[in-house]
């Protein structure tokens, strides 16, 4: 089978699970919306409204402070060797992991012109270096248990994909990474592995449905939470019933555990391995 980068859609976090949390292009963090449970508030038809409406772009363009523009840095690519690191033998090749930190690195470099901090290239460097370890680490994991992907589950991580770029069909979704450098059969090779390695985290999560002493409590934790923000600003807040929101705090909570066990085997996977990083 052929061997596959991690440049692309390995990238995006399918079931709540992210397989590269540096390269972060879609971060959805956890697969929650904006909305929702992610920022601890319920979704609200008044807060949908506010993420959804859309900026005029002679308002965005007069928002742009063409000083801050010019002051973007670039990244630091310098020095990077032809083999980052070996994991158990396998090399993350420079191409790999220079593509990896482009993408990470302009999403770091715009939060940290807003937040006025100092952005650490090294310090990027190295989290960007251990989250691709970390996705080898699954990779292998997947592959030595033996893992099998049905052409259904493909299919089904293909229109999963679609709906997480906003395409009507998983045809889009194909032409889009086609026009951005990929042959179908790379694209199909990371498919199969995604679902391997989804099938990896399922194995190891096991029975993660939140209970409804569980959801009931993170309910009330939203609704004080909400409570304080009225008091607080002296402004009456509508919060919708439990039953509205319960689908959406199942999402989040269900993503929480996943995240968790992909954390603990991670933690457990580098242990074992055998990896030298040469940044």
């Amino acid at each position: 089978m052929k061997r596959f980068t991690r440049k692309t859609f390995l990238a995006i976090p399918l079931a709540g699970v992210l397989l590269l949390a540096a390269c972060g292009g879609n971060e959805t963090e956890n697969n929650t919306t904006n909305n929702g449970a992610n920022n601890n508030e319920p979704a609200t038809e008044e807060n949908e409204a506010t993420n959804t409406e859309e900026v005029p772009a002679e308002d965005n363009e007069a928002a742009v402070d063409p000083e801050t523009e010019a002051a973007m840095p670039e990244p630091d690519l310098e020095g990077i060797p032809d083999v980052v690191a070996e994991v158990n033998g396998e090399e993350i090749a420079k191409e790999e992991f220079v593509t990896t930190y482009e993408g990470q690195f302009q999403q770091i470099a715009m939060q940290s012109q807003m937040s006025g901090q100092e952005l650490d290239q090294d310090q990027l460097k190295t989290q960007v270096a251990e989250s691709m370890i970390g996705t080898e680490l699954l990779i292998q994991e997947a592959e030595n248990a033996g893992f099998e992907a049905s052409q259904e589950e493909i299919d089904e991580t293909l229109e999963e994909l679609a709906t997480q770029f906003q395409l009507e069909s998983k045809e889009e979704f194909m032409t889009l990474m086609q026009e951005q450098g990929m042959e179908e059969e790379e694209i199909m090779t990371q498919l199969e592995m995604q679902v391997k390695v989804d099938q990896l985290i399922a194995s190891e999560a096991g029975d993660i449905e939140p209970t409804e002493e569980e959801l009931q409590e993170y309910y009330d934790q939203i609704v004080a939470q909400q409570e304080q923000m009225s008091d607080e600003n002296s402004e009456e807040v509508e919060i919708p019933s439990f039953d509205e929101v319960k689908p959406e705090i199942e999402k989040q909570l269900k993503s929480q555990k996943e995240s968790e066990v992909y954390q603990t085997l991670i933690e457990r996977l580098r242990e074992e391995a055998d990896v030298t990083i040469n940044l």
